[in-house]
């Protein structure tokens, strides 16, 4: 849709006047026409509504209501258009509904999985998640230039900046050795209580690592990408993906706590719930399967709105069913603060000489694996994908997650990573205006600030949480695979692949195969922390596949053999031919 006569002429009038201008007649004249254009958007039908189809937004994909819109393509936004203020309010909620299953997933996961949090400081994550990413995505978006350097903070592109997957695996590893070396606290029955400290203890080490993603932003893409190239980023997301799955199919059985637990996780998620069951009972499977089968549904027959919204509804419906037959608890939303804020739970901070090499490695993998997400959003954005100026999106966005997480990690919250989960959105709506982005961090610290909102997410049952989780995760591996479909596969390349996976498998399938091996029970205080950091190394999966596809692919000679020349040349059809037999 071209932008209204009216909004446009005065759009044009105004940058007619130099924003720097000498004379003050000039700068009269610019607040004038400043003045006109923000009068005519604010208080004009044009501005207001425009002529957008807002029918298409919320039109089914069922026959016959879909027949007026089978060919229809949507009017495209670009970066700086003017967008009728109603359509950004819209376009900027869907954005933040699509964005709500990533950034309630790993809070949740690691407030119930790995730290055992009671539903307060859940809640209180889940808000802080929120927040921290409503204001990571405005730097994203906004684009922010450091004065007398040719560096920015930002893509300038509505590019979302979301909690990081990847600090899971680290997490889930470390609190289980805190465990075992009795660090956190367990109950006389060995029911794992709570443990603040390990989370304190992770905030203040990323506090200490996340300057080597921000150093990193200085590289050049081109540098890095040598270095990390997507047979590396490839297999970390992959490894992510089936990583995560693993710990969402144990939510979609009742709950990780109660896969054989006893005492008071006998049954799930525990003996005080409102229908405790055993783990894996059909009927917990059923609730899971509620909301898998219905983001597959809204998929097929949803309208846009409600296909960006999918997980959202998937979830409404696993919260309706679970309600409605008995498996919900209100009390926890009850007792949750209607508004709340960073800050309202703290944690002691510390630094543990385990998690620095680990979060080092996850930090740079941040740094190279946001790439091709920022390159993704830039593509379908209509902008530039090469050149200078996409150079420098990169660097602004890798600059902007290291801030990001360091935000995050004084607010209590996660680490942060661009993403590319909204590029659905852009793509049926066809609008890639920063200002949607903007009302869609409006939004997410609105969420956040909200208590009560937070306190659904916590409260839910494990097993609707889990049939999120799962579905979630698995397009992470997805992502994964995409990747690794870029590369050439020469006989290089899939020894390489070999290596890693191979390693990387071996931690999902035996998490502990390595804690034997470095098992020091010594007094040496230092060595024992260096020696559990290469534990959490070698046990945690996408950063031993990292390590090893980095040393491989550095050291490795280049295939030189005709056939691998012309797979390379074919963009890895040699695959395809292989598997033929040809």
């Amino acid at each position: 849709m071209e932008t209204p006569a009216s909004i446009e002429k005065l759009g044009q009038d105004q940058d007619a006047v130099p924003y720097a201008s000498s004379t003050s007649e000039g700068v009269e004249q610019h607040q004038k026409n400043s003045w006109q254009y923000l009068k005519h958007y604010f208080t004009s039908r044009e501005g207001w509504i425009g002529d957008y189809d807002y029918v298409y937004l919320i039109t089914p994909n069922i026959w016959p209501l879909n027949r007026k819109y089978k060919n229809y393509e949507a009017p495209f936004y670009g970066l700086d258009d003017e967008v009728p203020i109603l359509l950004t309010v819209l376009l900027g909620l869907q954005h933040a509904l699509t964005m709500i299953g990533s950034i309630v997933s790993p809070p949740l996961a690691i407030a119930g999985g790995a730290f055992n949090f009671d539903a307060e400081i859940t809640q209180y994550l889940v808000s802080a998640a929120f927040i921290t990413t409503g204001i990571a995505t405005a730097l994203q978006v906004t684009r922010v230039h450091i004065a007398k350097t040719p560096f920015f903070i930002g893509t300038g592109l509505l590019s979302v900046v979301g909690p990081t997957f990847d600090i899971l695996p680290i997490a889930f590893n470390y609190t289980s050795m805190r465990y075992a070396n009795g660090t956190c606290p367990t109950a006389a029955d060995g029911t794992q209580l709570p443990c603040p400290d390990a989370w304190g203890a992770i905030l203040g080490s990323m506090l200490c690592t996340v300057w080597i993603q921000i150093a990193m932003s200085m590289v050049p893409p081109k540098s890095l990408n040598k270095i990390f190239p997507k047979i590396v980023t490839g297999s970390l997301l992959l490894l992510v993906g089936v990583y995560l799955i693993s710990n969402g199919m144990q939510n979609w059985g009742g709950s990780s706590n109660c896969n054989g637990g006893t005492g008071y996780y006998a049954l799930c998620p525990n003996i005080d719930a409102p229908k405790p069951l055993v783990w894996g009972n059909p009927k917990l499977i059923g609730l899971g399967f509620s909301v898998f089968v219905t983001v597959i549904l809204v998929e097929q027959f949803g309208s846009p709105l409600m296909k960006s919204a999918s997980i959202v509804l998937g979830l409404a419906v696993g919260c309706a069913i679970s309600g409605a037959t008995g498996y919900w608890s209100n009390s926890n939303i009850t007792a949750a603060p209607p508004i709340t804020f960073l800050w309202v739970h703290t944690f002691k901070l510390s630094v543990d000489g385990a998690l620095i090499l680990p979060l080092l490695i996850m930090f740079i993998c941040e740094a190279v694996s946001c790439m091709p997400d920022i390159l993704a959003t830039a593509e379908i954005s209509n902008v530039d994908i090469e050149g200078t100026q996409f150079n420098s999106r990169i660097q602004g966005g890798i600059l902007c997650d290291g801030i990001g997480s360091l935000i995050s990690a004084f607010g209590t919250g996660l680490p942060m990573v661009s993403q590319a989960g909204n590029n659905g959105v852009i793509s049926l709506t066809g609008c890639a205006s920063r200002r949607a982005g903007w009302c869609a961090s409006g939004f997410l610290v609105l969420m956040g600030i909200f208590g009560k909102f937070g306190a659904v997410f916590g409260s839910m049952p494990p097993s609707v949480l889990g049939g999120m989780q799962v579905f979630l995760y698995s397009t992470i591996a997805v992502a994964g695979i995409r990747v690794l479909g870029l590369i050439a596969w020469t006989r290089r390349n899939r020894f390489i692949l070999t290596a890693s996976l191979g390693i990387g498998f071996i931690d999902i399938v035996q998490p502990s195969w390595f804690s034997q091996i470095l098992d020091y029970s010594g007094s040496n205080v230092h060595l024992q922390g260096f020696e559990q950091g290469i534990n959490l190394i070698v046990e945690t999966p996408f950063i031993v596949a990292a390590v090893i596809g980095v040393f491989l692919n550095l050291v490795l000679p280049r295939d030189r053999s005709e056939m691998d020349r012309k797979v390379r040349e074919s963009g890895g059809a040699g695959l395809v031919l292989e598997g033929r037999g040809e």
